[in-house]
């Protein structure tokens, strides 16, 4: 059963913004984050293969390193928390494996049982529409991941900011990222917006709903 009125939800959607400036005295509280963390563990991605890993940037003097490669923007340094968004770069017949496994584990069937789903992902890897680049089709599970975050966020009354003013090979650097299997997508800043963001109380500008939205 829903636990949020549609009228709530759109309030709330309403009510985020791309938070400029953070308040840097005020921390999210730890059952907060926590909810928030598994809200990107809970993202749906295509095939269920979350070709993904989040990095929660916890160490002050990276974060303050991670700004500098951000344009100096000052959501990287001053929000509650920051999180980097990254994907692999390849999707191999082992990650397909590696996650059968772990659903028979989860579902308790047999990994052979799966045989048929597995010639589907293989074959989907190698033959489908994305095998000519899968980098960039696993890069499109990630931003499934950050907009999973960024709502789940503003049902809880927190504020976000997306990331991509950010020099991804520098990041990539500084998280020690490089020949690693993981490449930097994007970022999100996590936390509470300061008194004076002017942005905060800035009209929405969306087009209307019957020029996004068509019925056929």
């Amino acid at each position: 059963m829903p636990t949020i009125t549609p009228a709530a939800l759109l309030q709330q959607l309403n009510w985020r913004y791309a938070t400029k400036r953070f308040d840097a005295q005020r921390k999210l509280a730890p059952e907060i984050w926590a909810a928030l963390e598994q809200a990107l563990v809970l993202a749906p991605s295509s095939f269920g293969l979350q070709p993904w890993k989040f990095l929660v940037v916890e160490t002050p003097a990276v974060r303050q390193q991670l700004r500098a490669a951000s344009w100096n923007q000052s959501q990287v340094t001053d929000a509650s928390h920051y999180v980097v968004v990254t994907g692999l770069r390849t999707t191999t017949v082992e990650d397909v494996d590696r996650y059968l496994h772990h659903q028979a584990k989860v579902r308790q069937q047999s990994f052979e049982s799966l045989a048929g789903y597995r010639q589907v992902l293989v074959g989907f890897l190698q033959q489908g529409w994305a095998a000519a680049d899968l980098g960039a089709w696993n890069a499109r599970q990630g931003y499934i991941a950050l907009g999973q975050l960024m709502t789940a966020a503003a049902v809880l009354g927190v504020d976000t900011c997306p990331m991509e003013g950010i020099d991804m090979a520098a990041y990539d650097r500084l998280l020690g990222l490089d020949g690693s299997r993981h490449t930097t997508l994007c970022a999100c800043a996590v936390g509470y917006r300061a008194a004076d963001d002017k942005y905060a109380s800035a009209i929405k500008v969306r087009f209307p709903l019957d020029q996004v939205v068509e019925r056929r």
